[in-house]
């Protein structure tokens, strides 16, 4: 197929600048103990962020009537601050001395009546918590009779995002998941392909050329033909959503899709469809619209104007659906992992590579010699959407299995299937197999051998898989490697089985770890190591890719396993907690799955909507870095373990 799509790939870059002032930045409170009591000082702690992780100390000494304390230049009594933690930047500095008086032995001496203040400067990670103390002597005015004494003091500086304000979490905010949206352009574009809808592309562009008085006129009604295709693809979902968003609120809304992602129920019927949309494509059967909504609609066509366009674009959408129908329900499906408007917003990437072939030619009508002609390809190209839906398919029975912990697909099984499917999908292409529509193969076409060559080439790619190899490139869509009977790294099935559900949930590469919050921070207390609290899901795909690419590099594992408390939070497990565990959220509901309580701590204690997530917190829950969501980055990652190592 020569010059038919151009690829058109658009890339976004937002730059937020912001700058930080001295009158606008925020003031960090904190808290000075007298360690001895009774001291002729009362001390108070701020901070002032400066910028770029540097915050100004001010440590405001309120003395007793009747004593003074002394500056930092005395040789004999000034105070002294130690400081346990925190990069600090330069000298102290103070404000002037208020009085000056003469000593018994005759030199001026200079020192402070009322108040005192010293100021330093520090360097630290946004949430790290400086500590320290302050030795200083406060003397009688009168006797100069002195009393030494020691305070400690602490102040946690910088916010980190769930340190003093969470955000609210919003799935309506939830960041794109870019997989599915270029997963949908090219679903869009593969559904131009089919038997019911390519005849029509020259057809279509035809009558708008030569049905309009001008050219600038048949580019326009081209272009709303497109506008009305992309319009009845995306309005129909997008009203589903915002009618549960606003009627039921938007925690309604965002417990359907919860469901809809998790439960057994939608993920088995959401296999069985797979497999029924696979069936009509391999020509067992046709899914079709009742024909007299098609003649309805084609009647609408012959009206004028805008509206017959509209009905023009109706008729397209309606013909075509036993074609494009399992494909809009696996763009849909495969979108509910994204947030509430990922439906909406994957949908309209599709429409748009849909629609815009039929927009482009109408506007370059000379590209339409060099569309190939209809024929048998067609058809093909049907079976081969048919083995890729049976593959996608596994998918959700592999959701529910994990979820529920049926132990039904584990890895070896769902890799042998795929092994199968696809080397049952290169012979096709090489001719051995023939379906009930297709034309009989006279000789094969370098296209086709080039294209059994790049299926071949994968199922010998996923072949070690069944021996323990990890398949970085697939490995989001796989089982995890603790599901495999048979693995490189050994067997990791017992090494948490003392902790909270451990039983059950593993991690990966024999790392060893908690399951629940609450048991993670109690042996980051008594170890005194920082948390590492992984926010994920059975169902997630990049999960698994971060575990597999990133998590497997050995400097990022070490570090896992020496400096961190592993806690994964699996946000999607149907485990039924005990009466002791249930967790009641911010509005009231009561948790009583697993899953359904790690969501709702995600949500409010961190902000975070969207798997993958990762936090860094401190034994007593304090988080030492933002937030790190899906970012195949080693060294970044290595970067974002250092910061929390750091911070603590």
């Amino acid at each position: 197929m020569k010059n038919l799509f151009k690829t058109l790939v658009l890339t976004l870059a937002l730059m937020l600048p912001f700058a930080v002032s001295a009158q606008d930045a925020e003031v960090f409170e904190g808290k000075v103990v007298d360690v001895q009591g009774g001291a002729p000082v009362e001390w108070t702690l701020t901070a002032t962020e400066k910028g770029e992780g540097l915050y100004e100390l001010n440590f405001t000494g309120d003395i007793a009537e009747g004593y003074h304390g002394y500056p930092l230049s005395d040789m004999f009594s000034a105070p002294v601050f130690e400081f346990t933690n925190g990069e600090l930047e330069g000298e102290m500095r103070e404000t002037e001395p208020t009085h000056e008086s003469v000593d018994e032995f005759g030199d001026v001496v200079n020192h402070y009546i009322g108040k005192m203040v010293f100021i330093q400067d520090v360097k630290a990670s946004a949430g790290t918590k400086l500590t320290g103390m302050i030795n200083t002597n406060i003397c009688t005015n009168e006797t100069n009779q002195c009393q030494q004494s020691s305070f400690d003091f602490e102040i946690r500086v910088g916010k980190a995002a769930a340190v003093a304000a969470p955000a609210e979490a919003n799935t309506a905010n939830a960041p794109l998941d870019w997989g599915s949206l270029l997963s949908a352009i090219i679903w869009g574009f593969a559904a131009l392909l089919t038997p019911c809808v390519f005849p029509m592309v020259p057809m279509t562009v035809s009558f708008f050329i030569k049905g309009s008085q001008s050219k600038a006129q048949g580019r326009f009604r081209a272009t709303m033909y497109g506008i009305f295709i992309i319009a009845l693809y995306v309005l129909p979902i997008a009203a589903l959503i915002l009618i549960t968003r606003f009627t039921g609120g938007e925690g309604v809304t965002e417990d359907i899709f919860n469901w809809l992602s998790t439960h057994w129920i939608p993920n088995i019927l959401f296999f069985v469809i797979f497999m029924v949309f696979a069936a009509s494509f391999f020509g067992a059967f046709e899914i079709t619209l009742p024909s007299s909504l098609v003649n309805k609609s084609d009647e609408g066509a012959d009206k004028g104007g805008l509206l017959g366009i509209f009905f023009m674009a109706l008729t397209l959408v309606l013909v075509s659906f036993s074609c494009t129908g399992p494909i809009v329900g696996t763009v849909i499906i495969e979108s509910m992992n994204g947030g509430i408007w990922m439906p909406i917003i994957t949908m309209a990437a599709f429409a748009t590579a849909f629609a815009l072939p039929f927009t482009l030619l109408a506007w370059f009508p000379s590209l339409l010699k060099n569309m190939p002609k209809s024929g048998g390809w067609l058809n093909s190209v049907k079976v081969v959407l048919g083995f890729i839906e049976v593959a996608l398919g596994l998918k959700f029975l592999m959701t529910a299995d994990q979820t529920y912990h049926w132990g039904i697909l584990d890895r070896e099984v769902y890799l042998a299937i795929w092994i199968v499917v696809f080397s049952l999908l290169g012979l096709y292409l090489l001719g051995k197999i023939r379906f009930a529509h297709d034309d009989k193969l006279e000789h094969l076409s370098v296209k086709r051998l080039a294209m059994a060559i790049v299926v071949f080439s994968f199922v010998v790619y996923m072949i070690p898989g069944m021996f323990g190899a990890p398949l970085n490139a697939i490995s989001g869509y796989l089982p995890p490697m603790t599901s495999q009977d048979f693995r490189v790294e050994g067997d990791n099935s017992n090494l948490n089985a003392s902790v909270k559900y451990g039983d059950k949930l593993h991690l990966p590469h024999n790392l060893k770890g908690y399951f629940d919050l609450e048991e993670a921070i109690a042996a980051a207390k008594q170890q005194n190591k920082p948390i590492f609290v992984d926010i994920t899901g059975h169902a997630c795909n990049n999960c698994r890719e971060m575990e597999t690419r990133v998590w497997s590099d050995p400097r990022v594992k070490e570090m896992l396993m020496n400096d961190y408390i592993i806690c994964a939070l699996y946000v999607d497990d149907r485990t039924q907690l005990n009466t002791a565990d249930y967790y009641t959220n911010k509005n009231g509901i009561v948790m009583t799955t697993l899953g359904r309580k790690n969501n709702a701590i995600a949500v409010e204690r961190f902000g975070v909507n969207a798997q993958p997530g990762y936090v860094l917190l401190s034994p007593d829950e304090v988080q030492l870095a933002p937030v790190r969501g899906y970012d195949a980055s080693i060294e970044g990652f290595i970067d974002f373990l250092n910061t929390g190592k750091n911070a603590m």
